[in-house]
């Protein structure tokens, strides 16, 4: 995790907790998808709803070729790699799930180790995505929003397949109170 600590003024330094707050809304995110995708079978993970669509095992290889080439010396190249075939990331022919999952989670572990090695004066620099140029901190922006979209898709996928069978991520429906009621009594336990 990045530095919190406040500047010498005793001013809390944002950039710092900017690079805290994305890189936990990352790990949040993953740990959402993780969790949906833990619910699918085999089957379910490379289904496609219709033509127009993409299973999760597509979202999943194209998420973890653009965090490799996004995330890849992400201060000193292109975030465009010459080498992505990204047209390819949307067709799974010859993959399986335990290469997919093992892609997903060695080009997690980038991103992560990527954001932790940034620090606040970073967010200013310049790094490019294909050719086009963006602050370190609108880079960043651009990935965690990419992710929430394709991470979104993920859940919404594994609950479909999943009808009736679907265990929550979040707050199950009609179980609003009780969780909010669960929670303001943990906190009074814990003060």
């Amino acid at each position: 995790m990045t530095d919190t600590r406040a500047t010498d003024t005793g001013v809390p330094d944002i950039a710092a907790l900017y690079l805290d707050e994305a890189f936990r809304s990352m790990r949040g995110n993953k740990r959402l998808a993780d969790s949906a995708m833990a619910q699918l079978s085999d089957e379910q993970f490379f289904a496609i709803p219709s033509a127009e669509c993409n299973s999760v095992a597509i979202i999943v290889k194209h998420m973890a070729g653009n965090m490799r080439s996004r995330f890849t010396d992400f201060l000193t190249s292109d975030g465009e790699k010459p080498d992505r075939n990204r047209d390819r990331e949307f067709i799974t022919d010859a993959d399986n799930r335990a290469d997919l999952i093992r892609r997903w989670e060695d080009n997690w572990q980038l991103v992560f180790e990527t954001v932790n090695s940034l620090g606040p004066d970073d967010l200013a620099r310049t790094v490019t995505i294909r050719a086009e140029p963006h602050s370190v901190l609108q880079a960043i922006n651009r990935q965690v929003m990419h992710y929430a979209y394709h991470i979104g898709q993920i859940a919404f996928l594994a609950k479909h397949w999943k009808g009736a069978d679907w265990q929550t991520l979040s707050v199950p429906k009609g179980q609003s109170e009780q969780f909010n009621a669960k929670k303001i009594a943990e906190m009074k336990r814990s003060s």
